[in-house]
């Protein structure tokens, strides 16, 4: 547990904070961060050491939310406090603290994990609750150690210190909404190794419950931002209509930079929400195209099949006929009545690939679908006057033309 204290220079009238107590200033807040693994160990101490530091008693009920480990996003109201506990998924860069076997672990859905973080708000205190390894607010833990160690008079500049704990709260949920924007790179990295493992045709895509899994994620992230955007419109809401309880009596200006600030944090969900769900439609389009492809595929299959029965039906009626057990049969006894067979079959062959062939059916498929698009007909007439395209004749009727043109 972790105590930073926010004060307002007496003769300035700047935001300053230190890790001690000044008397000589007035407190503005203060923040009590501590690690979630000290409330699993030692609950019972740390609800002492809250109220020693803070006066706050917390509600039984609100003990569990905080323990709990899988508690969804939520935000809830008591007179002495303001409860709100986000989820944040769980990057690459976090390092969540899982060593010690009384803790519980993450829940784990489809590769994708959250923490929760759970904030208590009341005009002069925040308490906030994470997992240890959380960088999103470890760096911005960093970032105000860096400021402790400038002059007090220099530590509002050139950005300007919370002046509330709501605009605390607000900026620590801003470190780790942030990151879900760098999501949509490798998000989209993965749309497209599927949709080229799909629309791949050297061989027959087996990956079906990978794929799934993968469908499942993206739409465990847009649940994810659902419940975050509930979340933080409920906070909006009481931020609204009961402002003096949140910020406190002595705060007039702030309330608009509050709500703009809950306004970009739901906007930036929104557009990893949105992007989410224009990923799940790129999968379900290319899943789509894969199966018209294969398809497309079998009709050409059926087709080839199809041509081969009808050239060779004649010939299995011909050879039938000629292979019945009748004593006397034309051409029987004749010496050239095989190869005059021979010819007719080869015949009826030559005829039936003109007639499948003008009728496009031989020689004018394509190997996908682009190809057939992009394929440019030539004319089925036949050009009579084909010999006006020959060169000399065309310079012959440009200068009759010109002629013409003169008298």
């Amino acid at each position: 547990m972790q105590l930073y204290y926010f004060y307002r220079h007496n003769s300035e009238n700047t935001i300053f904070m230190s890790v001690q107590e000044q008397q000589q200033h007035t407190l503005e807040f203060l923040w009590v961060d501590s690690l979630r693994q000290d409330l699993v160990n030692h609950s019972e101490t740390w609800q002492n050491n809250i109220y020693e530091q803070t006066g706050i008693v917390l509600n039984e009920f609100h003990m569990r939310d905080l323990l709990n480990i899988e508690h969804p996003c939520a935000f809830d109201t008591v007179e002495e406090y303001d409860l709100l506990v986000f989820r944040k998924l769980i990057s690459a860069d976090d390092q969540i603290y899982e060593n010690d076997p009384v803790l519980d672990v993450h829940e784990s859905v489809f590769g994708l994990a959250t923490t929760p973080m759970s904030f208590i708000l009341t005009p002069r205190i925040l308490v906030s609750v994470r997992e240890q390894g959380n960088m999103a607010v470890e760096n911005y833990v960093q970032r105000l150690q860096m400021v402790m160690e400038r002059a007090i008079l220099e530590q509002n500049k050139p950005r300007k210190l919370p002046s509330t704990p709501a605009d605390l709260c607000l900026r620590l949920l801003n470190s780790m909404i942030d990151g879900y924007l760098n999501l949509r790179t490798p998000l989209t990295r993965r749309v497209e190794y599927w949709q080229q493992q799909l629309l791949q045709g050297n061989r027959r895509f087996k990956q079906w419950h990978q794929l799934f899994h993968e469908d499942m994620a993206f739409q465990q992230i847009e649940n994810l931002c659902e419940e975050q955007i509930e979340t933080l419109q409920e906070f909006r809401d009481e931020l609204v209509d009961n402002y003096h309880h949140v910020v406190g009596e002595r705060k007039y200006k702030t309330q608009d930079i509050l709500l703009v600030r809950l306004n970009d944090l739901m906007s930036h969900i929104e557009r990893v929400q949105k992007h989410t769900l224009r990923l799940r439609n790129a999968i379900q389009s290319a899943i789509d195209l894969h199966f018209s492809a294969t398809a497309n595929q079998t009709n050409e299959n059926m087709r080839i099949l199809a041509i081969i029965t009808a050239v060779f039906a004649p010939l299995t009626l011909l050879t039938g006929i000629y292979g019945m057990n009748f004593e006397f049969i034309p051409g029987l006894k004749s010496p050239v009545g095989f190869w005059i067979m021979l010819g007719v079959m080869l015949m009826t062959t030559i005829l039936l690939l003109y007639y499948f062939y003008q009728q496009h059916l031989v020689g004018r498929g394509e190997r996908s679908v682009i190809d057939l698009l992009a394929q440019q007909h030539k004319q089925r007439n036949i050009n009579l006057l084909w010999f006006l395209d020959y060169e000399p004749i065309k310079q012959t009727l440009k200068e009759v033309e010109k002629m013409t043109k003169l008298k």
